[in-house]
């Protein structure tokens, strides 16, 4: 992506300063704990699942251990030994690389990486062949890449580094369509299928250092008149050093300054304040002059106590605000359960209405062909009443006749009659 033309410094950390070792040593020593925890983690889940099952899971690939990268490990050897093979590679057969020179610093040579090539920056700018305009692209993604590079004072400084918001970018759905997968800017519509962004392609993007000095060109002019001449150079310097208050991979930050909470814009107004009276810069050629920097603590100090009660003060906002925020999210919460039982009440309610109107239907039914029935009943009982009587019917009944039942019935009473008249 750079295409270099004269000069490609490649630099692996080597023995970090005492400065640093300590918080690496730390570092080192949670990692190999936390692997351990998670091994026994792991052990223990295959255990309980052959106890459950009675089969052996298949076994947890380890994670790759970072301690490997210390200096000093047959891990790193072998990465100095790839990266030789690998520049004599493209040396030999690569086009590019064949007018280059080419520097590999491995983790054999003491200090971090960017320091050993602020320091070959530094040394060639003593030579007296050194062109002032060569163009430097510094690759890296740590925040102090930016200190160093000021530092160097070289016009025309860049630091090359990952878009680190890409990844969330694009995990975000768009603004347009609402799917994942693509950025705003190149959707083709609610209606059309925008083609998602491969999550290979990473995109870089340039820190121009060289901007970030005619910003501070304009921020660091004093209010006030100085006695003596605004040097610009010096200024970012100091700059620099009051930036370490805040913290970076060597010191400690001061507690009571935090950067979020405008630290660095505090420390500017007071060095801007200050500039005028102290008659000189914070610091000259990497030293620090102590006398102008102790007004500068003194105020530090003065604001301490204030910083605390804001800060505290802060924190029991958010806390009251959380509270609050918990608080109505559990009246929501309650509400959409009453709305609930209230909908269920309704809902069996109407279930109810609705099956009593069922009931008084099926019961009208019921009632209705009764009365149809009885109707028709009546009907045969008022036909059957005005038929005509029929005589002197004779039934056949195995052979033999046998007179109607309503003439029987008649003789019968008469016979009666004859023999009470008797």
């Amino acid at each position: 992506m750079i295409r270099p033309r004269k000069l490609v410094y490649m630099a692996i950390d080597g023995v970090a300063p005492r400065a640093k070792m300590n918080q690496q040593r730390s570092r080192r020593f949670r990692a190999a704990q936390e692997a351990e925890e998670k091994e026994a983690a792991q052990a223990k889940a295959a255990e309980e699942v052959f106890q459950a099952t009675g089969e052996r899971p298949a076994e947890f690939e380890k994670p790759w251990d970072s301690n490997c990268i210390t200096p000093g490990t047959p891990f790193m050897e072998l990465l100095a030994k790839s990266l030789r093979y690998y520049v004599a590679l493209k040396l030999n057969s690569d086009p590019a690389w064949r007018n280059v020179k080419v520097i590999l610093s491995d983790s054999n040579v003491p200090g971090e990486g960017e320091h050993k090539i602020m320091d070959y920056i530094r040394r060639q700018r003593m030579m007296a062949a050194h062109d002032p305009n060569t163009s430097h692209v510094l690759y890296g993604l740590d925040a102090d890449l930016i200190m160093l590079s000021l530092a160097t004072h070289e016009p025309h400084f860049k630091i090359l580094r990952e878009d680190v918001q890409w990844a969330d970018m694009l995990g975000k759905p768009c603004r347009i369509c609402g799917k994942k997968g693509h950025f705003q800017r190149n959707c083709l519509g609610a209606g059309n299928n925008t083609p998602d962004v491969d999550p290979n392609d990473q995109p870089f993007v340039f820190a121009n250092i060289d901007i970030l000095r005619e910003y501070l060109e304009i921020e660091l002019q004093p209010e006030r008149r100085l006695p003596f001449r605004f040097d610009l150079e010096r200024a970012i310097d100091d700059w620099v050093f009051m930036c370490f208050f805040v913290g970076n991979d060597f010191l400690p930050h001061l507690p009571s300054l935090e950067i979020r909470e405008g630290a660095i814009e505090k420390l500017i107004a007071m060095w801007k304040e200050e500039l005028p009276t102290n008659g000189g810069y914070l610091t000259h050629n990497g030293d620090v002059d102590l006398e102008r920097v102790q007004p500068i603590m003194h105020r530090l100090a003065e604001l301490e106590d204030e910083t605390f009660v804001e800060r505290k003060r802060q924190e029991d906002q958010r806390e009251r605000s959380r509270m609050q925020r918990e608080e109505r999210e559990q009246r929501q919460n309650n509400f959409g359960n009453q709305k609930q039982l209230d909908a269920a009440a309704d809902h069996m309610s109407a279930v109810a209405a609705a099956n009593a109107r069922k009931e008084r239907e099926a019961v009208d039914r019921i009632n209705a062909s009764n009365k149809a029935a009885a109707n028709a009943l009546k009907e045969q009982l008022a036909a059957k009443k005005a038929a005509p009587a029929v005589e002197d019917e004779e039934v056949l009944v195995s052979g033999s006749t046998v007179a109607p039942a309503k003439r029987m019935l008649e003789d019968s009473q008469s016979n009666d009659g004859q023999d009470s008249k008797r």
